[in-house]
């Protein structure tokens, strides 16, 4: 009984993935869902700056199809990084290329080199081939991301059958938000051969982890973006052990909302 773009209101006001259900109880619904007045509301308040910076030019022909676009992963920044948005809610995730991260000695070809690999997203991924000072660091702005949102950080990473002294020493993690600092040690090994350590002070014990696309991943920590602009700060780091290390392959970084 209600007019379409009454209803198209009423539906802008929940989820993608409710919109989607809506949209087949009836053909009003089918139509009203499929309305730029609803599916601009589940874009960020940026989307025509993530458009102009793809890689590869986008092709939709409305609101919703660009949803759909940007729901897949979009390069963007040269293809230094990967914007997504969460199919069923709309959040923003990103990821950081490893170029995009601050890397010890990467640019000498004695300690990293810089490969192409097909299963990863972007065209270069470091490969750590020996040194005895691992430290690897990254940043982005909360305003970049979904507000009033739980994010997780995550290493995307993968270990060489030929590594070595990963496993030596346990790596130092560390979050930081603001004046608020998380911490925690893991052990940079497969994950079926993870350590056992106890939990030092109040800093959390770390683990390595199989992700759906192949790669591995490690929890950098959590933090909550809210309203207030701020820099999130992450790094991993194992320079107390001065031995040699190497076999680590480092894609990049994952910013993605907990649930």
């Amino acid at each position: 009984m209600l007019p379409k773009d009454c209803l198209s209101i009423i539906l802008s006001l929940t989820s993608p993935e409710d919109a989607l259900r809506a949209s087949l109880v009836s053909s009003c619904f089918r139509s009203a869902s499929d309305s730029d007045l609803v599916w601009e509301r589940f874009l960020p308040s940026d989307y025509a700056e993530i458009v102009s910076n793809s890689v590869t030019p986008l092709m939709f022909c409305s609101k919703k199809e660009l949803f759909q676009c940007l729901s897949d992963s979009v390069l963007i920044d040269g293809g230094n990084k990967v914007f997504k948005l969460e199919k069923s809610s709309g959040k923003i995730c990103y990821i950081l290329s490893a170029k995009e991260l601050s890397i010890t000695w990467s640019s000498n070809p004695l300690y990293w080199s810089w490969i192409s690999m097909a299963e990863s997203r972007f065209c270069r991924v470091a490969v750590l081939r020996t040194t005895d000072w691992l430290e690897i660091g990254g940043k982005i702005r909360t305003k970049m991301l979904t507000p009033d949102t739980t994010y997780g950080a995550y290493l995307i990473m993968k270990i060489s059958e030929r590594a070595y002294g990963l496993d030596s020493m346990a790596s130092e993690i560390t979050l930081e938000v603001g004046n608020q600092v998380c911490s925690s040690n893991v052990f940079l090994q497969h994950g079926e051969d993870s350590k056992e350590m106890g939990n030092l002070g109040n800093e959390k014990e770390g683990s390595v982890r199989e992700r759906e696309d192949g790669w591995m991943e490690v929890e950098l920590g959590e933090f909550y973006s809210g309203e207030k602009d701020e820099q999130v700060k992450i790094s991993l780091m194992e320079v107390k052990g001065c031995h040699l290390k190497g076999g680590l392959l480092i894609e990049g970084v994952e910013f993605r909302p907990k649930h």
